[in-house]
């Protein structure tokens, strides 16, 4: 008797609760799912890609400055919190807030949140300008407001709908045979949600084939791909139908970075990464990546990475081993 009373009193509780209350308990449940199951998922410090697309993050302790490339993507922390720093601008999301971006882009992050008892935590999931394209013909955004240029990076908060998808795209990872079939279609309902949410207009630019941000699209595709050949800006702004000054314009409007400084990220991540990854001395590296004085690699990676390249790759070297002890 006492049982079925409490459970009365209980069911009666909730439908004595406010809606705000019960989306507010109901999103504090969907994030304690997503800790425990990308924990239980990714159970030692690192990165992985259980799924296609689908990356996962763990850091025991909060991290220096990480130099990298990212891809476009949605960018969502279940625990902890990390700073993207483009240019002059830093962004900071944590697990109430997500990190859209729309074009791939060198950029420093750092995870700011971290402890053995509480990980930093993410995820990330890739999203494909054809797919995002698709999306928006079948739910008929099309249209732009404007055609003026839009930042390819922002936070937003993470609202119901858009945490509900991404807590089924996290059961997938205990149902591999499931997330052929169901993870692209949840990745579907991720971009829709996109869409209609705040960052909708920039995620459309990510499709869209108008204004100036496909053009500087074209301009960061032609960077990655002969970032180790000469910059010709005037040949490449003729290409994409601009001019000079349009050209720096409108790709430092989209990217915080001029084509230059942008290639030259790309150039100094990629000797840093033959350096540790292949073991290549200094000089060897800054050829591979289009230098052809070492002293101006040195000065240039200096600048970037604060200290030489060679002190730069033992000192990474050393806190790779002191975190595999640990």
């Amino acid at each position: 008797m006492d049982n079925g009373a409490t459970r009365e009193e209980e069911a009666q509780d909730v439908m004595n609760q406010k809606p705000s209350e019960r989306e507010a308990e109901r999103m504090q449940a969907h994030r304690e799912e997503l800790v425990e199951r990308i924990a239980r998922a990714l159970r030692a410090d690192g990165t992985a890609q259980p799924l296609q697309g689908l990356h996962l993050y763990r850091h025991s302790f909060p991290l220096e400055q990480v130099y990298s490339v990212v891809e476009p993507s949605l960018c969502v922390v279940v625990q902890g919190s990390k700073e993207f720093l483009l240019g002059e601008s830093r962004y900071r999301y944590d697990p109430f807030h997500y990190l859209l971006v729309t074009v791939d882009l060198p950029y420093v992050g750092q995870v700011l949140e971290a402890s053995k008892e509480r990980p930093f935590l993410s995820l990330r999931l890739d999203l494909a300008p054809t797919l995002v394209g698709e999306v928006m013909l079948e739910a008929g955004h099309t249209s732009m407001r404007d055609h003026a240029e839009v930042r390819a990076i922002a936070v937003s908060p993470v609202d119901g709908h858009l945490l509900d998808a991404m807590v089924r795209v996290a059961r997938l990872l205990d149902a591999p045979d499931e997330a052929p079939v169901l993870l692209p279609l949840i990745t579907r309902e991720i971009i829709y949600r996109l869409l209609v949410g705040e960052q909708g207009a920039r995620l459309r630019h990510l499709a869209i084939l108008g204004g100036y941000t496909p053009s500087i699209a074209r301009a960061i595709e032609r960077l990655r791909r002969d970032f180790d050949q000469p910059l010709r800006i005037e040949q490449l702004a003729r290409e994409l139908g601009m001019s000079v000054s349009g050209l720096h314009h409108h790709f430092k409007a989209v990217t915080a970075m001029n084509p230059s400084q942008f290639q030259k990220r790309l150039r100094l991540l990629e000797a840093r990464r033959l350096m540790l990854g292949e073991d290549l001395d200094a000089a060897s590296a800054a050829y591979r990546v289009g230098y052809r004085d070492a002293s101006h690699f040195n000065r240039e990676y200096k600048s970037l990475f604060g200290v030489p390249p060679m002190r730069d790759v033992q000192r990474l070297r050393e806190a790779a081993l002191a975190i595999a002890g640990q």
